[in-house]
């Protein structure tokens, strides 16, 4: 059970990373996503497209939406 804890936590900091990395090279939000979701279907086939698009997006709105919701801006 704590390896699997850890192999999802590695997946999550991966997809999240890659959305970072493509967006600050200029990919659009959607793209961005669009490969996250591959990403984590390639490492995870079992899972349908539906389940690995809630996944990234929960792991994106988590990690970067809110955390950019968070800082002020200046």
């Amino acid at each position: 059970m704590r390896q699997d804890n850890n192999i999802a936590r590695r997946c999550e900091r991966a997809v999240v990373t890659a959305y970072r990395e493509l967006r600050h090279i200029g990919s659009d939000d959607l793209s961005a996503f669009q490969a996250c979701t591959a990403l984590y279907r390639i490492h995870h086939p079992e899972a349908s497209i539906n389940e690995a698009r809630r996944l990234v997006a929960e792991w994106i709105d988590c990690h970067v939406v809110r955390k950019n919701e968070a800082s002020p801006l200046h």
